[in-house]
């Protein structure tokens, strides 16, 4: 039990199914009763928290401000508080009442009963400047749901200059429900990229550099943009259905091991080499072979899921025209591009994969007519 509660006048306001509460309170109490849940991987590497670490510099900033003659923050802070928190409103029922929040020194930060969804570096400095008080707008929820914390955490800063890293690694853990068009289309990449990153059976276990996997070298963008263009029209697009953003993840998993499987045995010497002495995994090696996968997985039919031998073999046909870590590629007769030119932009990206496919086409075009000149 709280040893104390403070009682602040508030408003209700209805929003469809949710009820808002607003008050004032001084910034410097905010500590006695809110907390911001950072981001972090737990030890089964599920996700924890949904905040950003604190920007010291944007921090440093506002405290500067606040410590300024006419310091005002006219905008609320987002607060979500757990059940312990009550709303009791007045008797004439007009919208008003008391928000009773408990409090108690002793609680460590995850005991609090508010968590601070939107205003974290405001929250911040505030704690840290050096005046008396600083009173600040509060709108809060109650709720005791995670899931639903940080999705109105991503719909509050979905608008804001918000790391894209950071949505990404949220939107898997968010109920689909509560995402707008625009982020569903991107919240089954980014389910598939942390199973490929955070399962201990894919051959890109702990490679992806993302928020919470700051050790990785391939980057967290260059997979999802692979991921999105074969849900959209490649390998993966008979598993997924588009219209509910929902899909048969066990299969595109299978598929997706299989086949970097394949790739990781091809090139093995040169697998675990980071994006600045091999191209194989940079943003345009990545691309690229993720538009070879969607071809070989069509030339070998859709009745199954090609195993990782059945890619192997097919990335054999160009394993030894490929110029990862050497040499030069040459697009078209007189057009060479060395190894080290490539870059992770469209025109790079477009001429790698075109010509991938084209070598892997023209090799399996090779094969067949010899194939049938021995029948």
């Amino acid at each position: 039990m709280a040893k104390e509660q403070i009682r602040l006048p508030a408003l209700v306001v209805e929003q469809g199914n949710k009820r808002l509460y607003s008050f004032a309170v001084d910034g410097k109490k905010l500590p006695s009763f809110t907390t911001v849940s950072r981001i972090h991987r737990k030890d089964d590497k599920g996700l924890g928290g949904y905040q950003r670490p604190e920007s010291l510099a944007h921090v440093a900033s506002i405290k500067r401000y606040l410590e300024s003659a006419n310091a005002v923050l006219p905008n609320a802070l987002v607060v979500a508080f757990d059940e312990r928190v009550d709303f009791v409103p007045s008797d004439d029922g007009a919208g008003t009442g008391e928000i009773v929040i408990p409090i108690d020194d002793k609680w460590p930060d995850e005991d609090k009963p508010g968590w601070i969804v939107d205003g974290q570096q405001r929250s911040a400095a505030i704690r840290e400047a050096n005046v008396e008080e600083f009173p600040v707008f509060v709108t809060a929820f109650i709720t005791n749901s995670v899931a639903e914390q940080r999705s109105q955490f991503i719909l509050v800063n979905s608008t804001k200059p918000l790391p894209k890293g950071l949505i990404y690694e949220l939107l898997p853990s968010t109920p689909a429900a509560d995402l707008p068009v625009a982020l569903l289309k991107k919240r089954y990449p980014s389910l598939l990229l942390e199973r490929l990153n955070f399962d201990e059976d894919s051959p890109l276990h702990m490679r992806i550099r993302t928020t919470t996997a700051v050790g990785g070298s391939i980057k967290d963008n260059s997979i999802l943009k692979t991921l999105s263009a074969s849900l959209e029209d490649g390998a993966l697009y008979r598993y997924f259905d588009s219209e509910s953003g929902e899909g048969d993840a066990d299969s595109m998993l299978e598929l997706l091991r299989n086949f970097w499987g394949a790739v990781a045995s091809t090139f093995a010497k040169i697998w675990d080499l980071p994006p600045r002495r091999s191209r194989l995994v940079h943003g345009a090696g990545i691309a690229a072979l993720g538009c070879l996968m969607d071809e070989i997985a069509y030339v070998l039919g859709e009745d199954s899921i090609p195993t990782q031998e059945e890619f192997a073999l097919e990335l054999g046909r160009i394993a030894d025209k490929c110029a990862w870590t050497e040499g030069s590629w040459e697009f078209r007769p007189g057009e060479i591009c060395a190894w080290n030119e490539l870059q992770n932009t469209p025109g790079d990206i477009l001429r790698l994969s075109d010509h991938l496919l084209n070598l892997y086409r023209a090799e399996r075009a090779l094969d067949d007519l010899a194939e049938r000149r021995a029948a």
